[in-house]
């Protein structure tokens, strides 16, 4: 499966969401039984995502967010998951790498590790390369409230960013940037998208259908950096060369070669 350049969460107790994520141009739709979904409607929702997973969301990787462990949901979560069609899990609040690996035994299928506390980015380097976990997602509200953070800015976020960058890459899994909250502010959106792609990450998380776009824009390769990867290909030589004015060597032309792949849709994600 490709890495996904963006991943939208929508509750899973919301029928028409479910139903509009079908007809979405997203790589990946995230069904939340979590934060999204009221403590009254959690055993109604765990039932809807099971049953919509059972159908396709175009070509888009399905994944369920289940409950945290140290909540009343979080054992039947579990039980349902294990028996569904999901591709994926995504796991909340996240903190100890060996309670990952469990979880991934247990639903019998990758999991995606979300950062969301300081405990959990101290972790991360354990949590990234625990049996089973397939990315790691950076819960960027629940990290910078439990940093106690400022609302705008991300600046307080540098190294908790990093640091899940960090741990993805050491592991060779998928990294994704958390969730931009302001639903009117397409450009700022655009910004932290072109932010996240320089820090490293693969993707973002979503939390509306009409941010698809500016996540693709913002993490797939643009028109120039697939001519100039297809210029480079073409022009290799073994050893270290001069290309457009600069000097390249072997790894130039493999990150050529991975813009031309995640361009092509070829590129996957080594755990899926």
């Amino acid at each position: 499966m490709i890495a996904p350049r963006s991943a939208l969460f929508l509750p899973a107790s919301n029928p028409r969401a479910v139903a509009k994520a079908r007809t979405l141009d997203v790589d990946m739709v995230i069904l939340d039984l979590e934060d999204a979904v009221a403590d009254d409607a959690k055993a109604a929702a765990r039932q809807a995502a099971i049953a919509a997973v059972d159908e396709p969301f175009g070509g888009a990787i399905v994944a369920i967010r289940l409950n945290a462990p140290d909540t009343e949901w979080h054992i039947d979560d579990i039980v349902a998951l294990s028996a569904s069609r999901a591709d994926l899990v995504v796991v909340p609040k996240v903190e100890d790498a060996v309670v990952a690996a469990k979880i991934a035994a247990a639903v019998g299928r990758p999991v995606y590790a979300m950062i969301e506390t300081p405990a959990g980015l101290l972790a991360a380097a354990g949590i990234a390369a625990a049996h089973g976990v397939a990315g790691l997602i950076a819960g960027t509200n629940d990290l910078a409230h439990s940093l106690r953070l400022p609302e705008r800015g991300r600046i307080g976020l540098s190294l908790a960013l990093q640091t899940i960058v960090l741990a993805a890459r050491a592991a060779g899994i998928v990294a994704l940037d958390g969730v931009w909250n302001r639903l009117d502010d397409g450009d700022g959106l655009a910004a932290e998208c072109a932010e996240g792609r320089a820090l490293g990450f693969d993707g973002k998380t979503l939390i509306h259908p009409n941010q698809i776009a500016a996540a693709h824009a913002g993490f797939g390769p643009s028109e120039a950096e697939i001519e100039d990867a297809r210029a480079l290909v073409a022009a290799a030589t073994t050893g270290a060369a001069r290309f457009r004015g600069r000097m390249v060597e072997a790894m130039h032309v493999a990150s050529a070669r991975s813009i031309l792949a995640r361009a092509s849709g070829k590129a996957t994600d080594p755990l899926l």
